[in-house]
């Protein structure tokens, strides 16, 4: 049990000097910039075969690539917070509403098509009695882009 830990502890200080020395070199073989970048060596040689990173040849099995040009390609994107956009609530207030029949009228559109359309883009819906009410404001944007 002992050798295993002592061994685990030798593999990542020779892991931990490794992988600083890769830091400071500017051309890194596929294999280095494989367990780098995390991306498959398959990947790589796409790349400088469509010439979206250089490389240099130096024989059989050694090819370089730039360290720079691949930390460009795969540098981080910020995804925007989502959570702080508040989703508009539907107005279900007379005068603000259509009824299904009134939007295939106005759009000349069949009451299926309508009621599909609603369901595909997820729009609220108000049953009253046997009259389904959806918000002008959404159904608008929607027709407007087609």
């Amino acid at each position: 049990m002992e050798k295993e830990i002592e061994a685990k502890k030798t593999l990542l200080e020779n892991s931990v000097s490794k992988i600083a020395e890769l830091q400071t070199r500017p051309y890194i073989s596929v294999s280095e910039a494989e367990m780098l970048f995390g991306i498959s060596k398959n990947t790589i040689h796409r790349l400088i075969k469509n010439k979206k990173i250089p490389s240099i040849n130096l024989g059989e099995r050694l090819t370089r690539v730039s360290k720079v040009d691949i930390e460009k390609m795969f540098t981080t994107v910020e995804i925007p917070d989502k959570s702080k956009e508040k989703p508009e609530k539907p107005n279900f207030e007379v005068g603000n509403c259509y009824t299904i029949s009134e939007i295939s009228s106005k759009f000349h559109a069949d009451p299926g098509t309508v009621t599909n359309l609603i369901k595909r883009n997820k729009i609220p819906t108000k049953k009253v009695g046997s009259f389904v009410y959806v918000p002008k404001n959404l159904i608008d944007k929607i027709f407007a882009g087609k």
